[in-house]
């Protein structure tokens, strides 16, 4: 019998959600507290419009509740489609501070429940490929990496909108980058150390947080480098990267959106051949990261059949909440 899905939240990228829950299962209900947004998303797809979502899980029975609402309140969805009966598939940020990310853990595992956060750059074939060398041990010991990350996004992406609040959005490295925060802990470890600095520098009144930063990380295993990252990039996103220096290789994912492998250099290696990548999701004036929702609902269906399919659960995810929490702390606001 097919999944039954409900999304809480109908912004951007609950379009793409609701295309793929379609496609794997139904889509029972979709809920908004603009009446509009639920009243078209629901439409699309013969489902029910909600704007309390307390009443949709009161009236509806489904099996996995996917979670598109404002970061800040990612954690109130969840703790209540798990309440609910639910499995949870929540996009990122899995929420805004590690304490309320524990209490997500710790309601799924109460409830017996799957709690998955969407980490979709991990699917990009040249990620793919980079973790594998690593994987293997074929870069040899690494000796530095670089993470940059420069977007694009004007004054105009925050108006109206619950982006460029500290208490819904929670900084630039929550909103636009934490899949790179994740793919650094995935390939790198946890955090040691940091020290940096954030500033305003373009969005003064605009946004209560940093629009670009720099720091110096210390990885657990010893190993240091750099994360540079803005949304400052004129008219449109120019970088996503990760460099990784190693004593037998030098790779480079670059491109956009961690799309392409600019750079490859390794001992007794070829280039490997790149499957074509997925487009990048599209958001009207802006985009953002890689589009492999659909692997990422493959992979879900995996996991709720087999556990030996693995998909990322909440305790991982984790990792990089507590990564960007750590980086805030240390690197104050100017």
């Amino acid at each position: 019998m097919p999944y039954r899905f409900v999304i809480i939240g109908c912004g951007r990228i609950a379009g793409r959600h609701a295309q793929l829950a379609a496609r794997q299962g139904q889509l029972l209900a979709v809920c908004d507290t603009l009446p509009e947004k639920a009243r078209a998303l629901a439409e699309a797809y013969q489902a029910k419009a909600y704007t309390d979502s307390t009443k949709l899980f009161t009236d509806c029975q489904p099996d996995i509740a996917v979670i598109c609402s404002p970061n800040g309140l990612h954690d109130q969805h969840a703790l209540q489609a798990l309440a609910a009966g639910c499995h949870v598939l929540c996009e990122k940020p899995m929420t805004l501070t590690r304490e309320r990310g524990t209490r997500m853990v710790d309601a799924a595992r109460k409830a017996g429940r799957k709690l998955f956060v969407v980490k979709q750059n991990r699917f990009n074939p040249p990620v793919q490929a980079v973790k594998a060398l690593l994987d293997q041990g074929k870069l040899g010991p690494l000796l530095s990496f670089q993470l940059n990350c420069f977007w694009n996004r004007p004054p105009a992406y925050y108006q109206d909108s619950w982006k460029g609040s500290l208490a819904l959005d929670g900084g630039t490295l929550f909103t636009q980058f934490s899949h790179f925060i994740d793919l650094l802990y995935w390939m790198l470890g946890d955090l040691k150390t940091v020290s940096g600095h954030r500033e305003n520098r373009f969005h003064k009144g605009i946004i209560e947080f940093e629009d670009q930063g720099m720091a110096l990380l210390e990885m657990e295993s010893g190993l240091k480098g750099s994360l540079q990252y803005t949304v400052n990039s004129y008219r449109k996103n120019m970088e996503g990267s990760i460099t990784l220096f190693g004593e037998k290789g030098t790779v480079k994912i670059g491109g956009q959106y961690l799309n392409r492998l600019d750079h490859f250099e390794v001992e007794g290696e070829q280039p490997p051949v790149m499957e074509t990548a997925a487009g990048a999701n599209q958001y009207g004036f802006y985009e953002g990261s890689m589009s492999n929702h659909d692997k990422v609902y493959d992979q879900l269906l995996k996991e709720l059949a087999s556990p030996q399919h693995q998909l990322v659960e909440a305790e991982e995810a984790l990792k990089s909440v507590d990564i960007i929490e750590r980086i805030y702390k240390a690197c104050p606001l100017e």
